[in-house]
């Protein structure tokens, strides 16, 4: 997308004109050279993403599940556990009386709890991921308000500064006139009341603007330079969408619910245990040593509570998720389709102020050239100005709006900055 120019007025600022340069659209060799002075959008992402809480837990978060799901296709729910004992009366009659015992207690799945186990992992690790990107989208969403804040408060510092500079030059102009009789004082004192009003206009954008900036350093941990490109994202292809990482991540979420359901409604009572021992035992001094094994199996007994507290709560984590799934869909279409007429309005809009601002260019030009032949009165020329000056604040207005349309639109859909 190409923007327009401007319209032309006379007694513009320097930063002004700059400005318009740059939604007009500079050649490829300043854009570089602008570029490598500043940051984009996708840049200032990256430095945000990269101070996030997700981003710095995924990896562990990821080992976290990969352990788990080596864990759930072990052989046993548990590691095995080695037991010794030793039997002696030694300190009683000391007749020689010796056992010594060594076995292993091996915990064993319950029927159809490995498989399920393994899902549940399975599950989480997709989770991990889908949880990642819906951060992802979230902290562009803040990226992307901030980003357009910015360059909305530099557009208005901007003008406010061309303004102050149009009204000094014309208040310059009405004092050698008032010097040479041919106004008189009260238009004088309108002239500098003029000069007052957008002096005051001009700091105050400045302090906005500051304050834009600001938050947006504070947001992406660096120093931000003021000249940041203002070029539009991309229009998103809306032929082939990719399903939305907000409602990824919350169907992954009832997803490990549901597995997770699954595998509670097996785990009725604890791990049964096999054990296997070695005995070598004897009665007393001079006789041999002999030797036997055992085999046994521990099978705790179930807990029905314990149990039900189980499924219960994987049931209402699995009953939130698909609540929200439903509710949160409604909301992205809404919020979609909400986009969409935004930027198709925002683009009429700057249409229209564009033919507005160079109407009220070529107005400015003429009672400029009538007050200067003493064809209009001041009055009137401080009107057409402001009117001008308005023209061109919509106009810029909505080049940004436009801009941060198609931002959202790429938000709604979903979309990382590129």
């Amino acid at each position: 997308m190409t923007f327009g120019p401007w319209g032309r007025g006379a007694g513009r600022s320097a930063s002004a004109l700059a400005l318009a340069v740059l939604l007009a659209g500079v050649p490829a060799h300043a854009q570089d050279t602008a570029a490598s002075s500043s940051i984009t959008l996708r840049q200032a992402f990256e430095s945000v993403w990269q101070r996030q809480p997700e981003a710095r837990s995924a990896a562990v978060r990821r080992d976290a599940t990969s352990a788990r799901l080596e864990a759930a296709q072990s052989w046993t729910p548990e590691p095995a556990a080695l037991e010794v004992s030793a039997r002696s009366d030694r300190p009683v009659r000391n007749n020689g009386q010796r056992e010594y015992e060594a076995g292993v207690a091996v915990p064993l799945w319950l029927p159809g709890e490995r498989g399920r186990a393994q899902a549940v992992a399975e599950a989480e690790r997709q989770a991990v991921d889908s949880r990642v990107l819906a951060a992802q989208l979230r902290v562009a969403g803040e990226v992307r308000e901030a980003w357009w804040s910015v360059h909305r408060a530099r557009l208005e510092a901007d003008l406010a500064r061309a303004r102050l500079a149009n009204a000094q030059q014309l208040a310059a102009d009405v004092a050698r006139r008032v010097a040479a009789g041919d106004l008189s004082r009260a238009d004088q004192h309108q002239a500098e009341g003029a000069v007052a009003a957008a002096r005051a206009a001009a700091a105050e954008a400045s302090a906005l603007q500051a304050q834009a900036l600001q938050t947006l350093q504070a947001l992406v941990g660096v120093g931000v330079s003021q000249t940041l490109p203002d070029t539009p994202e991309a229009v998103p292809a809306t032929t082939a969408q990719l399903p939305h990482p907000l409602l990824v991540e919350l169907q992954d979420r009832a997803e490990v619910a549901r597995r997770s359901q699954a595998l509670a409604s097996v785990q009725r009572r604890a791990n049964p245990e096999l054990a296997l021992a070695l005995t070598r035992e004897r009665d007393g001094f001079g006789e041999a040593y002999g030797r036997s094994i055992t085999v046994g199996v521990r099978i705790p007994l179930g807990s029905d509570s314990r149990h039900r507290a189980r499924v219960a709560a994987a049931s209402a984590e699995q009953i939130e998720a698909e609540s929200l799934l439903g509710v949160e869909q409604q909301r992205l279409q809404g919020e979609l389709a909400a986009a969409r007429a935004r930027v198709d309005g925002a683009r009429e809009v700057v249409e229209a102020a564009a033919q507005r601002a160079a109407l009220a260019g070529q107005t400015r030009g003429f009672f400029d050239k009538a007050f200067r032949l003493g064809e209009a009165d001041l009055p009137t020329r401080l009107r057409v100005e402001l009117e001008a000056f308005e023209a061109e604040r919509s106009q810029a207005r909505a080049r940004i709006e436009l801009a941060q349309a198609l931002s959202q639109w790429r938000q709604a859909m979903g979309l990382l900055p590129e």
